[in-house]
Formats: structure tokens, sequence, C-alpha cells
């Protein structure tokens, strides 16, 4: 293993950086070549009709800053299966062999992990270090981190404007059918309500939380101020089973529905409810709100942040991860060990799995929800309280990283 190529593909996040300059780091300190293989699987296709890579050496590694988030690499979302060209196996290994490149390092989710599996099972050396903000593999995912941290913290600012203007707001994330960003960053946002695709939501359970602790805050307000924030994943589905999502959006580049509206589709349903419910016109009354035809139920406003989540600066556990996932994936293919995911490194020991097995999808565990929906957090079902267990354990018990 004597030159290396670095791709990152899919969405772009926190922590891609950490990832490339790990890989390069790691690959000059064991006396390998690294090079930049640009724009995802697009680059890779198309490696044979490149004059020149860029070679990843001491003082270009400088230039890579570790702490942005997005790819000095970058990305494209092009999946090798479906390139019509018959021969688009044996052109990559012709790119490949023009600049002696040896084998892989590729970091991306669930779809990039799949043409992983795919080109190793053409005798393409790779390695994979998962990245996917979705924190949907069966690994952590680089990315995750500084995605949750960046939905926490536009969640709270949120609320500024929304007790403002006695607002109800509906904050929009990503996830697709996995509900962990808008989970985790629902509590780091102190959210109200949070609704994911692993629970399907019961408006009228919802409706009931909303409209309780909304007009009690603005009721035990001296100056009559309040808000509640829902944080709602794509991907929702309500108690029938309806996937709740905005249809005009057509398919993404591997035949996925683009699943945006959902947080439009709440809001559509909770200002039905606030128009025909009679005690909304007097709580207005009452609080000193209502205007009529002008101003007779509370505003109800959706905000999607879209790609803000994945942008700005990656989190210190991004670049950490990040960083070692690179370093890790260039041990394995040193050692003759590809079509694999990286799980971590502890000391060590690199922790790997089968990728085929790594890019499984893993949803929210619903146990993990029950803690948080007895402390008053409305998940959009009805909440039980059950039998807690407690457990003593010796240490040394957790490790951060």
């Amino acid at each position: 293993m004597k030159k290396i190529g670095i791709i990152t593909s899919g969405g772009d996040c926190g922590g891609l950086n950490a990832v490339v300059k790990g890989t390069a780091q790691m690959a000059h300190k064991r006396g390998m070549s690294c090079f930049v293989i640009p724009n995802g699987y697009a680059g890779l296709y198309n490696l044979i009709e490149f004059d020149r890579l860029v070679e990843l050496k001491p003082e270009r590694i400088d230039a890579v800053q570790a702490n942005p988030a997005g790819s000095e690499a970058g990305h494209s979302r092009v999946k090798i299966k479906n390139i019509s060209d018959p021969n688009k196996y044996e052109r990559i290994k012709q790119g490949m062999a023009k600049f002696k490149i040896d084998g892989l390092v590729i970091s991306g989710g669930d779809d990039t992990g799949s043409v992983i599996v795919d080109l190793s099972g053409q005798g393409i050396k790779c390695v994979h270090a998962p990245k996917t903000m979705d924190l949907d593999l069966q690994t952590y995912s680089v990315g995750a981190d500084s995605t949750i941290n960046r939905i926490a913290q536009f969640g709270q600012d949120l609320k500024t404007t929304g007790r403002t203007h006695n607002r109800i707001i509906v904050l929009e994330v990503f996830g697709r059918y996995a509900g962990h960003t808008a989970f985790r960053g629902g509590i780091g946002a102190d959210a109200d309500a949070i609704l994911i695709p692993e629970i399907p939501i019961d408006f009228e359970l919802l409706y009931a939380h909303t409209k309780k602790r909304f007009w009690r805050r603005i009721e035990q307000s001296d100056v009559r101020a309040g808000t509640y924030l829902i944080i709602v994943a794509e991907g929702i589905r309500d108690i029938s089973g309806q996937e709740l999502f905005d249809d005009s959006a057509g398919l993404d580049a591997f035949g996925h529905k683009k699943l945006a509206g959902a947080g439009k589709y709440v809001c559509q349903e909770l200002n039905r409810r606030f128009k025909e419910d009679a005690g909304t016109k007097k709580i207005m009354k009452k609080i000193k709100m209502f205007v009529p035809k002008l101003y007779e139920i509370p505003e109800i406003r959706s905000v999607c942040p879209g790609h803000l989540v994945r942008s700005g600066n990656s989190s210190a556990y991004d670049v950490n991860f990040g960083k070692e996932a690179g370093a890790a994936a260039v041990l394995l293919l040193e050692q003759g060990i590809n079509g694999v995911t990286i799980v971590g490194v502890n000391g060590k020991k690199i922790r790997y799995l089968n990728t085929v097995d790594a890019i499984k999808q893993r949803r929210v565990d619903l146990n993990r929800v029950v803690l948080h929906e007895n402390m008053g957090i409305c998940f959009g079902r009805k909440c039980f309280a059950p039998d807690f267990e407690f457990e003593q354990l010796n240490l040394p018990i957790i490790r951060y990283l």
C-alpha cells in the first residue's frame, strides 16, 4: 500500500475535513502518499480523465483546516451501480492504475457505504470512514454531533422571536426515517415537543399539550409573553401510518423521496385545531390578544434551517472522531483489511465492522425517549410511566471517545 486516494461522498457536514486531514497525516507518517479524488464518486468514475491529482504533502495538509464543516475533497451524489456505462468498474480501475492508487479511504453514509460494498465486490480496496449527520448507521458517524449542536442552538435562538410575538415555533430538521438528530437536538434546545419518525403522531395529544403549556406561560407572564417550541424530523407519520411530506419534492440521485414539508403539515394541523377550539377565542380575549378577523388565534410558524445544520464549524467531538477514523482507515488498508467500516479507536485497538453490516439503518431506541417523556416533553403519543430499573456498575465504565 503505497498510494491512497481520499474520497468524501453524499451530504456535507461537520468533521469531514478532519477525516481528510487524519487520513493524510497517518498516510504521510507511514511512508505513503495520499491524493484527493475530488467530487465524490463522480470524481472516481472520471479519474481516468484527470491530468493530475492534488497530493496531500505536509505543506498541503497544513492548509486543510480540520474544524470547518464541508469537505476539501468535495462531494457528489452518484451511485456507481446506476451509471449506464457497462465498463464503469473497469474504467474506475484504469483510473486508479493511471495514478498508481492502491486503495481508497471513503467517508460517507449508508448510500456511500452501499457503493463501498459494490466496489469491494469488484476487487477495489476501500475502507469506510462513517459519515452521516442522520446518525442512523450501526456506528457513530462523523457529522452527527456537529449537527445536533446546531439544531439545539437554532431551536434555542428561535425562542427569542417566538416569545416576542407569542408564536408557536415548528423547527423542521433532516433525518429521513431516523429521528436521532431531532431527538437529541430537541433535548439540547429544551424543546416542548419532539416529533420523530419512530413514533406515529396523535395530533389531538400534541394539540392538548401545546395549548396547555403555551397558554399557561402567557397567563403567568407579567408581560403576557410566551412561546412553545416543536422540533420536527422529516419522515414523520400520523397514527394512521400516513407519511407527512410534500410529495412534489421528487426523488434524489439514489432514488429516495425528498421528505420536505413536515413542519408545514404540523402547522396546518395545529392551526386547524386552534380555529375549531371554542376556548381559543375566550383565552385570547382574557389575555388581551384578541383582535376580530386579524388576530383570533396564536401564530404558528414553520422554520426549516435546511443546510445550515450541515454548515459552519464542526464540534470538537467530530474533529476527534474524524481524525481518528481517517487515520484508522489508513492502518487497516496497510494491513490488507478492506470492505469494512471504522467503528472507533480504543487506545491501540482499531475497531471495525463489515460495511454491509455497518450501513443497516439504526433508528431511535424508544426506551431512551421514555425518560424525557416523563419529564414533560411531548412526543405525540400518550406518556406512560415505566418501572425504571436500577443497576450499580463498577469503574471504569465510560470513555468519552
